[in-house]
């Protein structure tokens, strides 16, 4: 009786999915229509199959770019939905682009004291962040590059998916897949080779915002991001912070950082980070490494915290040049029977 129940709901979905496809093929929507619906689509967890199959015939009424695709890609949408989406932009490459959104005045700027204020705030909050954040697992995906002569010419070296475990504040890593493949020799994270990163979720804001490591902050401006405005500060250490460790030498050195952080008005969470290391020994092989780190709201246990979403990291090394850009997505509570997918 209980089979012949979940077969007639089995059915039943298939029909109802069937009909929004239908629906979804016929009604005319804009991009930022259809980017809203994936964002909605990734975070209740819809299947990658259903999503693409649900907008695999949709029309468009403005062009679909190819970055919207890729910040999508990295929200967490699926391999066939990219794909779907993929086919979206390049059909729609003729369409006109989207009316820009007016934006609302810009605030005034705030005073000196109220800099100081919002310094402090943003500072406890990164402070504490790690200790804020519960027990999860999420996939990280590491799509890395080289230019190995300067010329621009980048090329991919490899695509690795990694399953990231968060438990009692401490980061580990599991290799799942390497170029599509399934992992099976329990290679570790340390042994991939090459350009690695690590420490994107608690360590880079404590390494900024520690008291001893003397960093100064000046606000810059506001910056309008995802819908809502942002203090934008430039800042600097007086100590090196920034691990940066060379695979072949086994090498590891400690370097100062310059860069820009964005502190969103009403929450005083961070929401991007971009930096560059300075003081780097002459005699270590890497001369230079940029990080840019974007964080948004995920949902763990039916609550929202702050978390990356993506970071990308540049490095050299004389005229070699590496490039990795980083994705997270699939957060879920730490438990002992906790999956994520990892399907090719």
């Amino acid at each position: 009786m209980a089979s012949s129940y979940h077969k007639e709901m089995g059915r039943l979905l298939a029909v109802l999915l069937a009909a929004a496809a239908l629906v979804s093929a016929q009604a005319t929507k804009t991009a930022e229509e259809l980017a809203g619906y994936i964002r909605t689509a990734v975070a209740s967890r819809y299947k990658d199959a259903d999503v693409s199959t649900s907008i695999e015939h949709m029309r468009l009424s403005t062009r679909l770019d190819s970055k919207t695709v890729t910040e999508l890609q990295h929200l967490g949408a699926g391999p066939k939905t990219v794909a779907a989406l993929t086919r979206l932009s390049e059909s729609t490459a003729t369409l006109p682009a989207a009316a820009p959104k007016s934006q609302p005045a810009t605030p005034p700027a705030p005073t000196a004291a109220e800099q100081q204020q919002i310094v402090a705030e943003t500072r406890e909050k990164a402070l504490n962040y790690s200790q804020n954040l519960p027990n999860y697992l999420c996939r990280q995906v590491t799509r890395r590059r080289i230019d190995p002569d300067s010329s621009g010419n980048w090329r991919d070296a490899d695509q690795i998916v990694e399953q990231l475990s968060f438990f009692e504040q401490r980061e580990s890593y599991k290799v799942m897949m390497v170029n599509n493949n399934m992992v099976t020799n329990n290679l570790q994270h340390d042994q991939l080779g090459g350009s690695t990163s690590s420490g994107e979720f608690g360590s880079i804001l404590r390494s900024i915002f520690e008291p001893d490591t003397g960093a100064e902050f000046v606000w810059e401006r506001w910056t309008a991001l995802n819908g809502s405005w942002q203090h934008t500060f430039s800042f600097q250490t007086g100590q090196p912070v920034y691990s940066i460790r060379h695979g072949d030498s086994k090498r590891t050195i400690m370097a100062r950082v310059h860069g820009q952080i964005f502190v969103d008005r009403d929450t005083k969470a961070i929401t991007r980070i971009h930096l560059e290391t300075e003081g780097i020994p002459a005699d270590f092989p890497i001369q230079s490494v940029t990080l840019d780190q974007v964080y948004d709201f995920a949902d763990i246990g039916g609550q929202r915290f702050m978390l990356p979403l993506r970071s990308d990291v540049r490095s050299r090394e004389g005229r070699y040049q590496s490039w990795n850009e980083v994705s997270f997505s699939g957060y879920r509570k730490f438990s002992s029977d906790a999956t994520i997918s990892f399907d090719k």
